[in-house]
C-alpha cells in the first residue's frame, strides 16, 4: 500500500542509501568503511581546519597589541577583522565548483598554500588602509576551504552519519581558540629581529599552513574508488551506498547549480546561517578584548587562558552534539535550541552588574553558538548532491558569512559610540534568538523531502 506523502516530514536522508536489500554481512562492512574512512581523513581534515580558524581568530589575540601599535581604532579593527569574509563571499561559489571538477586534492592544496603565504603577510601590515588590504587578500585566498570540505565529507560519509563527523571535523574550531588563544598570548611576549610580538604570531601561524597545503597534494583522495588503501568490500559497499544516497535525491530535487541557487531553502538556511555566524564571530572577534576590559586583566596570558576556557568546553560539546542529532535525527530543531540558548544567555547577562556573571553569559554563548554546526550542516544534502550541492553549500556559507564582515563591525562602532560593548551583545544575543525562528521555520519548509531507502527498510527525517 503505498504512504500519503502528505504524512511524511522527511528532509534529509536518515541514513545510508543501499541499492537493495541487506545482507547479514552489510552492518559490519559499513562500520568497518567509517572506522578506516575515518581514521585516515578526520584527524588531518582536523589539522587543517585547525589552522584555518586558528588564522581567522589570531588576529583577535594580535589586537591586544597590534591595535596600539598601528593606531587602529575600535571601529577600524572591526573593519578588517570582517573585510576578510568580503574577499570569501566574492570567491566562494567559484572556488566549490572549481573543486567539484577538479578534486580535493589539488584544490585544498592550492588553497592552504596561497593563504597561509598571505597570513604571514599580515606581519608586515603598517597602517588602517594596509590591514583592510591584506584581510580583502586573505578572504580571497582562503574562500572554498570550509564548504569544500563540507562538500568532500558528502563524498566519503552516508547522511546517517554526517552530523557525528561534522562535529569531529568542526570541534577544530573550539580547539584553534582554545590552544591558538593562550600560545597567541605567550607569542605576544616575544620581540626578536625587528619584530613584535603580534607580527611574530601571524608569521608562525602561517609558515605551519603552507607545510599543510604541500601535505595535503600527496594525501588526499578524491573519491572512496580511487581510494587504494580501501579494502575492496568497504570500498565497494561505500560507492554504492552514496550512489543510490544521490541518486534518490536527484529523484526529487533539481540538481543543477543555477536551481540550487535559486532553492527558497538554500536561501532560507543562509539566513539561518547568518544569524549564526554573527554570533560566532561578532563574539570570538571581541571576547579578548571585552574580557579584558570588563574583568579589569592586564596580563594578556590569562586574558587568552580565559578566552579559551568556554572553546576547550565546547570541542567537546559540539561532538555531542554531532552524535545526538545522528540520533534523534532532529536537525533543524536541536540547531534552534542551541541558538536560543545562546542568544538568551548573552542577551540577559550583557545587563549583570557582576562582571564574573557576564563571563558566564559568553561562556555559555561561546558554547551554544559552536554546538549549532553538528545539525546546520547536516540540512543542505538533504536535497543536494553533486554539482548542486557544490554550489549550494558554497552559497550558504558564503552569504551566511556576510554577518562575518557585519558582526565584529557591528561590534566595534557600537562599542565607539556607546563607550561599552554591552549592547553589541545584546544585538549578537537578539539576532540569534530571531535565527531559532528562521531555524524552526525551516523546520516545516524542509518537510517535503524524501523517504530514504536504506538496508533496514525505509526512515524518514524529522525536524
Amino acid at each position: 500500500m503505498t504512504k500519503d506523502r502528505r504524512t511524511e516530514q522527511p528532509t534529509e536522508p536518515a541514513g545510508p542509501v543501499t541499492p537493495g536489500p541487506a545482507t547479514p554481512a552489510e552492518p559490519e562492512v559499513a562500520a568497518s568503511a567509517y572506522r578506516i574512512v575515518a581514521r585516515r581523513l578526520l584527524p588531518i581534515m582536523c589539522v587543517c581546519y585547525f589552522f584555518s580558524y586558528l588564522d581567522r581568530t589570531s588576529v583577535s589575540v594580535a589586537a591586544l597589541t597590534m591595535n596600539d601599535a598601528l593606531r587602529i581604532s575600535a571601529t577600524a579593527f572591526g573593519l578588517g577583522a570582517g573585510l576578510f569574509f568580503l574577499g570569501y563571499f566574492i570567491f566562494e561559489v567559484p572556488s566549490n565548483l572549481i573543486m567539484f571538477r577538479v578534486g580535493a586534492r589539488v584544490w585544498m592544496a592550492r588553497i592552504m598554500v596561497t593563504w597561509g603565504l598571505v597570513a604571514v603577510l599580515q606581519a608586515f601590515v603598517w597602517n588602517e588602509m594596509s590591514f583592510y588590504a591584506i584581510r580583502i587578500l586573505l578572504g580571497a585566498a582562503e574562500a572554498g576551504f570550509f564548504p569544500g570540505m563540507i562538500l568532500y565529507l558528502t563524498f566519503w560519509f552516508p547522511a546517517r552519519q554526517r552530523a557525528r563527523v561534522v562535529g569531529l571535523f568542526f570541534c577544530a574550531v573550539p580547539l584553534s581558540t582554545a590552544l591558538g588563544a593562550p600560545l597567541g598570548g605567550l607569542l605576544l611576549k616575544v620581540n626578536g629581529l625587528g619584530l613584535e610580538g603580534w607580527q611574530w604570531l601571524f608569521i608562525l601561524e602561517g609558515i605551519p599552513t603552507v607545510l599543510l597545503g604541500v601535505f595535503l597534494f600527496s594525501y588526499l583522495t578524491d573519491r572512496p574508488d580511487k581510494a587504494e588503501w580501501l579494502p575492496r568490500p568497504e570500498k565497494e559497499w561505500l560507492t554504492a551506498t552514496l550512489r543510490a544516497e544521490a541518486t534518490e535525491i536527484e529523484a526529487h530535487h533539481p540538481q543543477s547549480e543555477l536551481a540550487s541557487l535559486k532553492d527558497p531553502r538554500v536561501l532560507g538556511l543562509a539566513a539561518v546561517y547568518f544569524t549564526l555566524v554573527f554570533g560566532l564571530y561578532g563574539l570570538s572577534f571581541w571576547l579578548p578584548t571585552i574580557i579584558k576590559s570588563s574583568l579589569g586583566i592586564e596580563d594578556n596570558l590569562t586574558v587568552t587562558l580565559l578566552t579559551a576556557a568556554p572553546y576547550a568546553v565546547g570541542a567537546i560539546a559540539i561532538i555531542a552534539a554531532g552524535i545526538m542529532v545522528d540520533r534523534l535525527n532532529q536537525p533543524a530543531r536541536i540547531t534552534a535550541f542551541f541558538l536560543a540558548a545562546g542568544g538568551l544567555a548573552l542577551t540577559v547577562t550583557a545587563f549583570a552588574t557582576n562582571p564574573w556573571v557576564g563571563y558566564a553569559g559568553l561562556f555559555i554563548c561561546a558554547v551554544a553558538v559552536i554546538s549549532t554546526f553538528a545539525g546546520f550542516w547536516r540540512l543542505p544534502t538533504a536535497f543536494l548532491t553533486g554539482a548542486a550541492a557544490a554550489a549550494g553549500i558554497a552559497a550558504v556559507n558564503s552569504l551566511g558569512n556576510i554577518a562575518g564582515f557585519v558582526g565584529p563591525y557591528w561590534v566595534g562602532w557600537l562599542t565607539d559610540r556607546t563607550g561599552h560593548p554591552k549592547w553589541g551583545l545584546v544585538s549578537i544575543g537578539a539576532l540569534m534568538i530571531l535565527g531559532t525562528v528562521l531555524a524552526l521555520r525551516m523546520s516545516s519548509v524542509m518537510r517535503t523531502g524524501t523517504q530514504v531507502k536504506t538496508g533496514e527498510g525505509t526512515a524518514a527525517v524529522t525536524q
